[in-house]
Parts: C-alpha cells; structure tokens; sequence
C-alpha cells in the first residue's frame, strides 16, 4: 500500500470514529462535519464519499451543506485559521482599518491561505458578539475591541 492509500485509509478510519461517536442521521450532518474539518483542517472528497456511505445521504447533499457554511471548507486550509467580522457593527468602530492590518501584517487577502500553510484569512458577516467590536477569531480564540495596532501582537502568539 502506498503512503497515499495509508494515509487515506487513516481517514476512513477517523472519519468512522467521528460518525459513531456523533451520529449518522441528517441532524448529525453538520457536528460530524465540523468534527471532519477540526481534526483535517478540511474536508475532502473521499471523506464526503465514506460520509454518504456511512449516513446515507447523497454526497451532492453534503457537498452542499459543506461549501454553505464559513466554518466548514472541503479545500484545504492553513493551521491557523482567522475569521475577521465584516459586520456594520464591527465596521463603524474601526473594523476597516483592523481589517487593513490584517490583511497587511498576513499580506493575503479573504479567503487565502499563506503559502506555509500558517494562516487561513476568511471573513464572516456576524461573530455574534458586536458589543465587543472589531473582533477577530483565530481558530477558537476570539478577541474583541481589536485595534490595527494590536494586529501583530496577536498574531504573534500563534507558531
């Protein structure tokens, strides 16, 4: 077996691990998806193949709910993957100006990863949390009431 077909036979293996432990019926569609992209960074086309198997959903299904949501991605992404809010809320306290250091300090623009591999750059149109605006969410670290000038501390603390 070559290392491709190891390495995807490790996924099958994982991707039946997170079925059975979240579930196989349409409600679970979504948690096991986003199981899938936290433990591969993304979701791939033999893990959305195993998936129609395993739930019994058509992949043309879960195709869809994968490509629909900001949270999941069926390309690959970088390690770390920063979500900026563009929402008017975060916007009118400064969010265009953060935003402008992000993209700088990352030199990528939305929906671009860094050619390490490091960074993924998304935007998103709420957080949900717009009291504590410009915020930024770099995997499951959210930061709020963020300046330009804060931009590159913050990226600083991830490897």
């Amino acid at each position: 077996m070559t290392s491709d077909g190891i390495k995807e036979a490790e996924e099958v293996n994982s991707i039946r691990k997170i079925v059975a432990n979240i579930g196989s019926t349409r409600a679970d569609l979504i948690p096991v998806l986003q199981a899938i992209t936290n433990k591969f960074g993304y979701i791939s086309q033999p893990a959305i193949k195993e998936l129609s198997d395993l739930m019994n959903l058509p992949t043309k299904e879960i195709m869809s709910v994968a490509t629909f949501y900001r949270m999941l991605s069926t390309q690959p992404r970088g390690k770390h993957v920063i979500q900026f809010c563009e929402s008017a809320p975060c916007h009118v306290v400064g969010g265009r100006e953060v935003f402008i250091a992000l993209k700088d300090a990352l030199n990528l623009e939305p929906g671009q990863t860094s050619p390490d591999n490091k960074w993924t750059l998304i935007t998103t149109s709420c957080l949900g949390v717009c009291g504590i605006g410009p915020v930024i969410l770099i995997d499951t670290d959210l930061y709020g009431n963020v300046t330009p000038d804060q931009v590159k501390n913050i990226l600083s603390r991830y490897d």
